[in-house]
């Protein structure tokens, strides 16, 4: 499910932003291509609510490394942007909202977190029951008149 979520953040991201932004989803040690967005989750929880449902918690950091001179006015409109694009994403087919956003700045670097939590249901697939058989004999006559 994370991963669809991720796919669902890339989708997002670059219906906006477009070919001209690089959108990386793993750690890049070197070169990054400026401006580009690094997308991580960060630290996922899962637990159990009732029955099989579970609450899947996903907090989400999206790396912003900016290109042009003015970075923290380049920030502060890629914050405005994300806020709007990434409010709801599409995870199989199925809208998902974000919540919790809010932004940090590292440097030149922006830090835009975001939560997208949901309920699952975990399917049983173990067979509830084997094969029955049933024999029955009928003995006697009645009258059904």
């Amino acid at each position: 499910m994370l991963n669809k979520i991720v796919d669902g953040i890339v989708h997002a991201i670059s219906s906006v932003y477009g070919d001209g932004y690089e959108i990386y989803t793993e750690k890049v040690e070197q070169g990054l291509t400026e401006p580009c967005f690094l997308i991580e989750c960060i630290n996922p929880s899962s637990e159990q609510f009732m029955g099989r449902r579970y609450r899947q918690t996903t907090p989400f950091c999206i790396h912003y490394f900016p290109k042009g001179p003015d970075k923290s006015e380049e920030n502060n409109a890629v914050f405005m942007v994300l806020t709007d694009c990434l409010e709801y994403i599409s995870v199989d087919g199925q809208l998902v909202r974000g919540t919790g956003m809010h932004a940090e700045w590292d440097g030149d670097v922006m830090h835009f977190m975001v939560d997208y939590d949901m309920f699952l249901i975990r399917l049983d697939n173990k067979e509830k029951m084997g094969g029955c058989s049933l024999e029955m004999e009928v003995t006697g006559e009645k009258d059904l008149n």
